[in-house]
């Protein structure tokens, strides 16, 4: 597969510190998966899971751990570009015994075409994605039309999409991103009380920006 020439992230400095190097050394052959053009087995990643669900973008993966420790029976698979933030979450999976969390480094694009089977995903989880607020780079934004249909591609029917944002703007452009699809039913809905409180989103309210959810579900 071609890389994408607009890509949705942008790539910060990859340095990591001596733990974070040091996580990933001894932890990656346990809990990452290679990025290659091989579908993942997700019975066989996650053997006791009665249900995948993905994760985009999980930053340095707070949420992330705490979620996948509160729902044991829950395969996670999280993916991420930036590897620092892969070797701290690689940290929290083993203090945390997490044995249903693993992790791929790698544009999400990519993984979706590359590694996951059509219709085998329960969910995916979108949290605070890079809002590119200047009109420039709104071809940046992750959640656009293509974007939509490759998650669509890959949830079963009935499986869901949950993405959560606090630049308001951005509420605005997915409300509006996906009422140009027929993929999904949904909209907006209440923070659900499974997803945490990160110290990013606490500081996100602290400066009075409103965080919106939303729930859609593949037909």
């Amino acid at each position: 597969m071609e890389s994408r020439a607009v890509r949705s992230y942008k790539l910060r400095g990859r340095r990591i510190t001596e733990g974070q190097q040091e996580a990933w050394d001894r932890l990656w052959p346990i809990f990452g998966i290679e990025n290659s053009d091989q579908k993942i087995n997700l019975a066989e990643l996650f053997p006791d899971s009665k249900r995948v669900i993905m994760e985009i973008g999980f930053g340095m993966g707070e949420a992330t751990a705490q979620i996948a420790a509160a729902d044991p029976t829950t395969g996670y698979l999280a993916v991420e570009v930036h590897r620092p933030g892969i070797g701290k979450l690689l940290l929290r999976i083993e203090e945390g015994e997490l044995k249903n969390l693993r992790t791929i480094e790698g544009d999400a694009f990519e993984v979706f075409e590359q590694m996951i089977v059509d219709s085998s995903l329960d969910g995916v989880h979108l949290f605070f994605p890079d809002p590119w607020p200047k009109a420039r780079h709104f071809k940046r934004r992750i959640v656009n039309q293509e974007f939509i249909a490759s998650v669509a591609t890959k949830l079963k029917p009935g499986a869901f999409f949950h993405i959560a944002t606090d630049w308001h703007p951005y509420a605005q452009w997915i409300a509006e991103e996906f009422t140009k699809q027929s993929f999904f039913t949904g909209g907006e809905v209440e923070r659900p009380d499974w997803r945490p409180l990160t110290r990013f989103e606490d500081q996100g309210i602290n400066k009075d920006h409103p965080v919106a959810d939303f729930r859609f579900i593949k037909k």
